[in-house]
């Protein structure tokens, strides 16, 4: 996240004049001179920059938040094991068989469009949303989409500021791999064939009303960038300008397509994003210049992600354990095998993730015991390592 002010401008300048940061209320006391619009909720307090963290969760489910300010770490919950850890940077989604779990880490960032404004509360374990199966979630700013096994489920996100757990809607589905994807209003759901392959995006308002449909063959993945939200489909990447859900737009695979897209990582609110193209290759996706770029790696790779700077970067991590900058579709740097041994545990392996932030790129190794701090925009610098007293099996980051 950054902040920019440009003091050419006067007419912004008094605009943020408006938004100052005010004094920090006393322990335990709310500020409520900021007001509603401006993100603050009751119980929290405005922090002149950031409070970037880690969170991470080892195997007994204990949930730790190391703060990449002071590098001190806590434990902030003790919730049952789970499978799999989603994060929108600030509620965390532990997701294993049969139930979600969700918890507010306590720090997030609160974008007013030229400018951010940081926070900070307690944080808490909100409450479980069980269903049938392992769920797929996707969070959102308006809502969280949750897919279980035979039902689509919608909840709303600002309700968990007040530690509620509100269902927009709970509708029957056909058991089949796909996504509940939030919108502005609603969400949209896939729609299997009779093979149980998802060919179509169903919108569906908040109340669960479906309404039109968006053809998107084998739909798998997503992910939000600054211009809207990305679905992927066999042809291309279905894309909602804005997550409204009467505005999409088709992007093509170029005409010499490698393997399609099926997962997408990058930095958030970033235009490019990136995902594995088969087993050697990655795509680049620019969802402002509605494009795609192919790069061969010409190894085998097992998660990529867009650093979003002006030199497109891009990290790859190879199946030996190595990260790999790439810069306008070159390789400009590796670091030597650092997850090695966790990527030779296939269970430890599917955990083994990024975290990517402006200057920084997190890496986690739950064999390794240890968390890697990279410097991409200098040759892959190991900035700081951090050796962790659990394994790391998931790893998010929050306060963003």
């Amino acid at each position: 996240m950054r902040t920019r002010l440009v003091a050419a401008s006067g007419i912004l300048l008094l605009a943020l004049a408006g938004c100052a940061a005010t004094p920090e209320p006393p322990a335990g006391q709310a500020d409520e001179s900021v007001g509603d619009g401006h993100g603050e909720i009751a119980g929290a307090h405005e922090l002149a920059e950031p409070a970037l963290h880690l969170t991470t969760v080892d195997a007994e489910g204990d949930v730790h938040h190391l703060d990449l300010l002071d590098e001190d770490t806590e434990v902030i919950a003790e919730i049952e094991p789970i499978d799999d850890l989603v994060s929108d940077g600030r509620y965390l989604f532990g997701i294993r068989d049969g139930s979600v779990t969700v918890i507010d880490s306590g720090v997030w960032t609160w974008s007013h469009v030229d400018h951010f404004h940081y926070y900070e509360a307690p944080s808490r374990v909100i409450g479980d949303i069980e269903g049938s199966g392992l769920a797929r979630v996707v969070p959102g700013e308006t809502g969280t989409g949750i897919l279980f096994d035979d039902e689509a489920v919608l909840i709303d996100t600002p309700s968990l500021a007040d530690g509620g757990i509100v269902e927009h809607f709970r509708t029957p589905v056909e058991p089949h791999t796909g996504l509940v994807v939030p919108l502005v209003d609603g969400a949209v759901v896939t729609e299997p064939d009779a093979d149980g392959i998802a060919q179509t995006l169903r919108v569906v308002d908040a109340e669960g009303i479906a309404g039109e449909s968006v053809p998107c063959a084998n739909a798998t993945g997503t992910i939000t960038t600054v211009v809207g939200v990305v679905i992927g489909c066999a042809d291309g990447a279905a894309l909602s300008v804005a997550g409204d859900p009467s505005d999409w737009e088709r992007i093509a695979y170029p005409e010499s397509a490698a393997p399609p897209a099926t997962d997408f990582a990058g930095r958030k609110g970033r235009p490019s994003v990136a995902a594995l193209a088969g087993t050697n290759g990655a795509w680049l996706l620019d969802t402002r210049d509605r494009g795609w770029t192919f790069q061969d790696l010409g190894e085998e790779i097992v998660r990529v992600a867009a650093v979003g700077d002006d030199a497109d970067r891009m990290l790859a991590l190879t199946a030996t354990g190595s990260v790999l900058v790439l810069a306008e579709g070159e390789i400009v740097a590796r670091t030597e095998p650092l997850v090695e041994e966790s990527l030779a545990d296939a269970d430890l392996a599917a955990g083994v993730t990024f975290v990517v932030d402006q200057n920084r790129v997190y890496l986690n190794g739950p064999a390794e015991h240890t968390m890697w701090e990279i410097d991409p925009a200098d040759g892959a610098r190991i900035a700081r390592t951090f050796e962790t007293t659990t394994a790391p099996e998931h790893l998010s980051g929050t306060g963003r």
